[in-house]
């Protein structure tokens, strides 16, 4: 999962932001002052920064200059200040987008998600995920059981990918599409329903019981239970 760095000096606004984000299947490491986000990208990389302009250590644009001097991190501005100047300034010194406030928590989750396809950031995982008796090969972009390769779809891998590398967590169906379909707005929630049955069948035909693993929780969504349901 792409490990994100929030800096914003405002609870309120980061402790939705994390909640959103973490909802859209971040790790989210959250700073208040430009210096605190230093010490933790030195601490840890991470594959995008969400940067809020105005810190009181120092401004996003600094800390942005600060990041890039070490490490080739995306960065999302947040700011109160929407001139044009302001906007021109972000971009030039290396900003990827920038976000003016008051936005939607939202928004920026969609440009978060946009930033990560465009740049590639966050595409390197675990070479393999091993959950129960499914293996989510990365490499290979594959799902298994054991040795068995089970052939899928794109969109059948990507909802697998995802349901397994996080048992026991429930996915809404418009999560689901937000993962696994490039414009997920051409197609509808019904869609998701579809794809897990074809991804069940193949599962039942490739390893016996685990369709089983793939739980619907009704009026909610899928999750994976590597004991079955």
């Amino acid at each position: 999962m792409p490990r994100l760095l929030l800096v914003e000096d405002e609870p309120a606004i980061a402790d939705t932001l994390v909640y959103v984000l973490e909802n859209e299947c971040h790790v989210v490491s959250h700073a208040m002052t430009g210096m605190d986000a230093l010490a933790m990208q030195s601490a840890a990389a991470h594959d995008l920064a969400i940067l809020d302009v105005g810190l009181p250590d120092m401004t996003g644009f600094d800390l942005c200059r600060k990041l890039r001097e070490k490490w080739p991190i995306p960065v999302l501005f947040l700011t109160a200040r929407g001139g044009e100047l302001d906007r021109v300034l972000g971009l030039e010194i290396g900003g990827d987008d920038y976000v003016t406030k008051p936005f939607s928590p939202r928004e920026v989750a969609a440009r978060v998600k946009a930033i990560l396809r465009r740049t590639g950031a966050g595409a390197v995982s675990l070479p393999e995920v091993v959950a129960g008796a499914l293996v989510v090969d990365d490499v290979e972009k594959r799902i298994r059981c054991g040795a068995e390769r089970i052939d899928l779809t794109a969109h059948e891998y990507r909802m697998a990918a995802v349901l397994i590398s996080r048992p026991g967590r429930v996915f809404t169906r418009e999560q689901l599409l937000e993962h696994a379909w490039d414009d997920p707005g051409a197609v509808t929630d019904r869609t998701v329903d579809t794809h897990v049955k074809s991804l069940r069948a193949k599962l039942r035909e490739a390893c016996a019981g685990a369709e089983e693993m793939i739980v619907t929780r009704r009026g909610l969504g899928y999750s994976y239970s590597p004991q079955g349901e």
